[in-house]
């Protein structure tokens, strides 16, 4: 009798361990890791697609005294990637 009740409980716990593993299977397949997250494209990135790390929103070199104004008017020399103002570039 205790060696049939033994059996039964090694049965059983055998049963309920792979009925958990089966469910925490179940439940991560189901479940997706990360949500797609929608991509806001700014300007700054559209205008240089082939720059995926970022650009220098300042720009050196010959330029007008129109364009430099133009510059420190729109806060160039603050602006952090992406959220750069097309005026801080040449068109």
């Amino acid at each position: 009798m205790i060696r049939a009740l033994n059996r039964f409980g090694m049965i059983f716990a055998s049963a309920t361990t792979v009925a958990l593993l089966a469910l925490g299977v179940a439940w991560s397949a189901a479940t997706p890791a990360d949500k797609p997250i929608a991509a806001v494209v700014t300007q700054a990135e559209r205008m240089f697609p082939d720059a995926p790390d970022g650009v220098d929103p300042v720009v050196t070199g010959p330029v007008s005294a129109a364009f430099k104004q133009r510059q420190a008017d729109v806060g160039c020399d603050k602006a952090a990637w992406p959220n750069v103002p097309a005026a801080c570039f040449e068109h």
